[in-house]
């Protein structure tokens, strides 16, 4: 019985692809799941496996060719393959045995992306092939422009083969690897399967490209991981070991100092590159829209801090004891912006084409800084939320981004930003607008100032306030008006209770 080895179905958005490499030649005996061939396209690097025991009997389309998706690239003759065939390249502790009907193979695929987005990338695999995992642990992290998300083992089993690794782009539902459901360590021969591990295999092309960035090799690195594999920590470990080793001065005396590089008078002088991740291509491309699409204007006013400051003195603990969490001051900046909202529509609403759409709702962004960069998340309904809903909700928010476990509805809408970047010390700054946003208001840090009151110098805590607004839709009249709304509700808490 013969089988069609063909190009995998390509995404709509590519055309065609291109025979990369072959691994296999006419006569040669291939084992189920062996790779084949690499397909290339203009984004990814598509693998093509074997999907039974067999031998090669025909090559249609030679490396270098061009090949559409689903074309018929070689045929494989099944049967099994021989056993001296087994003993040159013995199966890895992924490879379930023909006779164990418990054994069942399980995609690894991409979760279901969006709509708004196009394809993602893999960030980080957690386990290695032969490693065994059980049922939700999670295997891989899937990066998109806006969202991590975590994919998990469906089944107790053993990692078997990993066709995407990190830093490939993937699109939805994609296959990123294998999963053999009900296997167990003994199901193969492990020594083999360590001892056939090459060197390029023993490190992920995100360790080797950090070895590089370190000045190491494999033969530097003592891998910790199964079969020897090669982790970051194992790179980092070595890195620090090389940099303790004391070895400048036995080399300053080997040589003359005549033939002494004239550039080690200069000390080690570095520099790292790195890709950029998604969200920060992302963050870069938006930032630059606003810019450049957007007739933005920043103004400013001050606001004294000390009302609310007595009143969280006051309250904080009898706070805590009573919602179970801490009085801070982003309630009182959300509960002042959603009344501001109500009093200023049009800064509550956003442009549409030659529209301008006002909302009636209060979904508030609240801008939060992550590992991996600054993310927005909305804050639902905020209009009517108590004040420990508010401190609750915005808690969770930031956890969530602090842990990478934004979803993507909690990323999406928002009428209005917040930013406070008075918690890093900013004293005055000039946001930048989160389109489609009319408008994002500007926190920084409270500082004792002194103040004119009453033809009286006294020293009051004191934040700059910061407004940037879209003047295409938002006039200065409603802009300053806004502002000023705002900082009397700080500077007079009461006026949030009584609605004034």
């Amino acid at each position: 019985m013969t089988t069609e080895i063909k190009v995998p179905v390509l995404p709509e958005s590519v055309a065609d692809a291109t025979i990369a490499t072959w691994h296999v030649q006419v006569g040669d005996k291939v084992s189920r799941d062996q790779v084949l061939v690499d397909i290339e396209t203009d984004k990814v690097v598509l693998e093509v496996p074997a999907t039974s025991d067999g031998v090669i009997t025909e090559i249609s389309q030679a490396e270098g060719a061009t090949v559409l998706g689903e074309q018929v690239i070689a045929i494989l003759s099944e049967g099994k393959a021989s056993e001296s065939k087994s003993e040159e390249a013995p199966a890895t502790v992924s490879a379930p045995k023909a006779s164990d009907s418990a054994v069942k193979v399980i995609d690894i695929v991409v979760p279901v992306l969006p709509e708004s987005v196009a394809d993602a990338t893999v960030a980080a695999w957690h386990v290695a092939e032969g490693d065994t995992v059980t049922v939700d642990q999670n295997l891989v992290d899937i990066e998109t422009d806006k969202v991590v998300l975590e994919v998990v083992a469906q089944e107790n089993g053993i990692i078997g083969k990993i066709i995407h690794v990190e830093g490939d782009t993937v699109l939805g539902s994609q296959k990123l690897g294998e999963l053999n459901a009900g296997a167990t360590a003994s199901s193969a021969p492990v020594t083999s399967a360590e001892e056939a591990i090459s060197s390029d295999e023993l490190a992920s092309p995100s360790v080797r490209r950090l070895m590089t960035e370190k000045g190491l090799t494999a033969s530097n690195v003592t891998g910790t991981g199964k079969g020897g594999r090669i982790s970051k920590e194992d790179v980092e470990a070595a890195a620090l070991a090389v940099k303790n080793t004391p070895k400048a001065a036995p080399a300053k005396a080997a040589a003359p100092a005549s033939t002494a590089p004239a550039s080690a008078a200069l000390g080690e002088r570095t520099q790292k590159r790195v890709p950029m991740t998604r969200l920060r291509k992302t963050i870069a491309t938006r930032l630059l829209e606003a810019k450049n699409s957007t007739a933005m204007l920043t103004t400013f006013n001050e606001v004294n801090m000390k009302p609310i400051m007595d009143l969280r003195t006051q309250y904080k603990d009898v706070f805590e004891k009573t919602h179970d969490t801490r009085l801070g001051f982003m309630s009182f900046y959300v509960k002042a912006v959603t009344e501001a909202l109500k009093r200023y529509p049009a800064i509550n609403a956003s442009i549409d084409g030659d529209d301008i759409v006002y909302h009636n709702f209060f979904d508030i962004s609240i801008a939060v800084s992550t590992p991996r960069g600054l993310v927005t998340p909305v804050l639902r309904d905020a209009d009517q939320l108590s004040m420990a809903g508010i401190e609750n909700g915005i808690r969770a928010l930031a956890i969530k981004g602090r842990d990478g476990k934004l979803t993507m509805d909690e990323m999406q809408g928002g009428n209005f930003t917040i930013t406070n970047g008075g918690v890093f010390g900013s004293l005055i700054s000039t946001p930048i607008l989160n389109l489609p946003q009319a408008a994002i208001l500007g926190m920084h840090k409270i500082q004792d100032r002194p103040m004119a009151v009453d033809g009286k110098v006294e020293i009051l805590p004191m934040m700059y306030l910061a407004l940037s607004y879209d003047h295409r839709l938002v006039d200065g009249k409603e802009s300053v008006g806004f502002l000023v709304t705002i900082k009397e509700l700080l500077e007079d808490p009461t006026r949030l209770l009584l609605n004034i």
